[in-house]
């Protein structure tokens, strides 16, 4: 038995590693999975070739940890570090977690975060954060269960498309 933050599991059961670069393909689907969840199929256009550039280059943008259960892809979970100027120290930040429906009640989605959490302790993060739909409670409490708190008085801003590229050329998009 491995104690995976204040529960235990058996190993044999669930297994949780680092992605490998051929597991591209088990990652894509696993968004795609992930996207389909969250009720905007049409929005997950990463291909093999983003990830592969962005995540398993000289340079990578991101990393994956994949849980197995019984050596079957149960879910992943996607992560970044970003810097807290006021704490001084590296975020953690989560941009996806998933567990595919059949695996789901068996504790991976907890052994995932406990994984990160850990990750963040190791690598002297400050925080630990992520973003999670507000239509999905269950999310939600499962995460207020685990210590995390809503940051309510915080919005998420996201330039994209064309409003992007009017910025990066010095105009707003109200310039035109």
């Amino acid at each position: 038995m491995e104690n995976l933050g204040g529960f235990s599991k058996i190993v044999s059961m669930l297994n949780i590693r680092p992605a490998m670069i051929n597991d591209v393909p088990l990652i894509l689907q696993l968004i795609r999975d992930l996207a389909e969840y969250e009720k905007a199929p049409q929005e997950a256009v990463a291909t093999e070739t983003d990830l592969l550039r962005d995540g398993f280059s000289a340079n990578p943008k991101f990393r994956v940890l994949i849980a197995e259960w019984e050596n079957e892809p149960a879910g992943f979970a996607l992560f970044f570090y970003h810097y807290s100027t006021w704490l001084g120290r590296p975020t953690l930040f989560l941009e996806d977690v998933f567990v595919r429906p059949r695996f789901r009640g068996r504790g991976i989605g907890r052994a995932l975060l406990a994984r990160l959490a850990k990750i963040a302790v190791e690598e002297g993060c400050g925080r630990f954060e992520w973003q999670v739909l507000d239509w999905n409670a269950p999310a939600i409490e499962f995460y207020q269960s685990l210590g995390a708190k809503v940051m309510k008085e915080w919005l998420t801003m996201r330039l994209t498309g064309e409003a992007l590229q009017k910025l990066a050329a010095g105009r707003t998009a109200s310039e035109g």
